[in-house]
């Protein structure tokens, strides 16, 4: 998906060029809070927790569990404008985006105390979002701007897991939206104040160990806000 973002950028920049009137490059700090949307873990057959063939599913709500994340990023941006009102742009995020890891101890003794011993099992897991890059068109009404575009990003599972289990990476695609002022400054120099919303399609990934289990997102959705520094030439 990344390599599609990226040659559509190329290939609209190629037949825009001649007509544009100059380009930006930038540079933003940003952050924000996403929240995985019915983040659920299923298990299917024969299995510890069900000795029946019924598919059970844990959800994070149902659990107490929380689903949402604090994040804070840097990227760059390049666009070309095309004219007064209209440009179009990319940006990149080149730096890992890491969860914090989460750890959940299972006891298989009869009693709590007998956590901690043989009979209880660690497991950890860590998700990290690599290379965010965004595609998008921004439309300007004198200092006020509007910027919707397509977004793509990896997601790097790290877990040990009691049961020797492993989830695969995977990516996701969506859309963004936002809305911002844009102030010129002097020698081509301008700033922006953004506040902007990101939807990412949801996701379903098996265990590579065991296919009983599988853990799903049915979206990921973020919203927050950012501070640019670019430069027209």
């Amino acid at each position: 998906m990344k390599k599609f973002l990226l040659a559509t950028v190329v290939l609209l920049g190629s037949i825009s060029l001649a007509n544009a009137e100059r380009f930006s490059l930038g540079v933003t700090v940003s952050g924000g809070v996403f929240e995985a949307d019915g983040a659920s873990e299923i298990f299917s057959g024969d299995h510890s927790s069900n000795t029946t063939t019924t598919k059970v599913t844990k959800k994070t709500s149902d659990e107490n569990e929380n689903a949402e994340a604090a994040v804070a990023m840097g990227s760059i941006f390049a666009e070309i404008n095309l004219n007064d009102n209209i440009s179009i742009g990319a940006s990149y995020v080149p730096h890992s985006m890491d969860s914090e890891t989460t750890e959940n101890v299972q006891n298989f003794g009869d009693l709590p105390e007998d956590a901690g011993n043989d009979n209880a099992s660690t497991n950890t897991v860590k998700i990290s979002f690599e290379d965010l890059t965004t595609a998008y068109v921004l439309v300007r009404n004198e200092n006020v701007y509007l910027k919707a575009g397509i977004v793509a990003v990896d997601v790097i599972t790290e877990e040990n897991l009691a049961t020797g289990g492993a989830y695969p990476n995977t990516d996701l695609d969506g859309t963004m939206f936002a809305v911002g002022y844009n102030m010129d400054l002097s020698d081509g120099m301008f700033a922006r104040f953004e506040a902007n919303y990101m939807d990412l399609d949801g996701a379903t990934v098996t265990n590579a160990n065991d296919s009983t289990k599988s853990v799903k997102a049915d979206g990921i959705s973020g919203y927050g806000a950012g501070i640019s520094i670019g430069k027209s030439f």
